[in-house]
């Protein structure tokens, strides 16, 4: 008793302790905020994700209407400088830019055929090539670094297996041994750049384009130590 006594007549008072409800409450709201937060981010990348698409579809639309009133030629002349890309017709030695006053170079050269266009870089995809396919005189084509073009596009230009000469595919990450395997089609194919491309095999899938390709130059991809392919003729 005499220690009770003791006790309860010091200053020392023990410190008050949160109830359990009230640290769990506490943590709670925490936790609710924090997961407020990471939901509003989800859904900010996911509409930022779906404009992304929206605005891929966009410029790849088909250009069927402008066709009907312009001649394919333009058509693809207008999808290419609108993607960034570049323009050469028949009997020019130059190339039409975006940064060109070019609405009226395509008004200007509507009657003469597209036998050149750069989309290197561009944000083509395999819908955006419903604006090229109708080519009849296309020779040069170049798609290397870009990001969308697939196994499945460079299935679709064998229409050009007629006409193309140069095709590049430098550096484009989708593509695959299997897209390259549909490039028997172009026939009259002197040029082809693979370089950078991520295939395994290298050397072999060369050989293998050296070999379904007779007479085309194939441009990257080469064992160490091995010399350039001879030129195409």
């Amino acid at each position: 008793m005499a220690a009770l006594r003791a006790l309860g007549g010091s200053r020392w008072v023990p410190s008050p302790k949160l109830p359990l409800g009230g640290a769990r409450g506490v943590s709670g709201g925490l936790l609710t905020h924090l997961g407020r937060w990471f939901y509003d981010l989800e859904e900010a990348a996911g509409w930022a994700q779906r404009l992304r698409r929206r605005r891929l579809q966009w410029i790849n639309r088909s250009r069927g209407s402008l066709g009907d009133i312009f001649g394919v030629d333009v058509v693809a002349a207008e999808f290419t400088l609108s993607c960034g890309g570049g323009v050469r017709f028949l009997g020019q030695e130059g190339w039409i830019r975006p940064e060109s006053p070019w609405k009226e170079e395509l008004l200007r050269l509507r009657d003469l055929p597209v036998v050149g266009l750069d989309l290197s870089g561009t944000p083509l995809t395999y819908e955006g090539l419903d604006n090229l396919v109708s080519l009849s005189q296309l020779s040069h084509l170049e798609l290397s670094g870009c990001p969308h073009v697939c196994d499945w596009t460079l299935g679709r230009l064998h229409v050009f297996g007629a006409t193309l000469r140069h095709l590049g595919l430098a550096r484009c990450p989708q593509v695959t041994e299997r897209g390259l395997a549909t490039l028997h089609h172009l026939r009259s194919l002197r040029s082809l750049d693979v370089s950078g491309l991520g295939v395994p095999s290298a050397g072999l899938v060369r050989i293998l384009l050296e070999e379904m390709l007779p007479g085309c130059r194939i441009v990257g991809m080469e064992e160490p130590g091995t010399p350039p392919g001879p030129p195409g003729q």
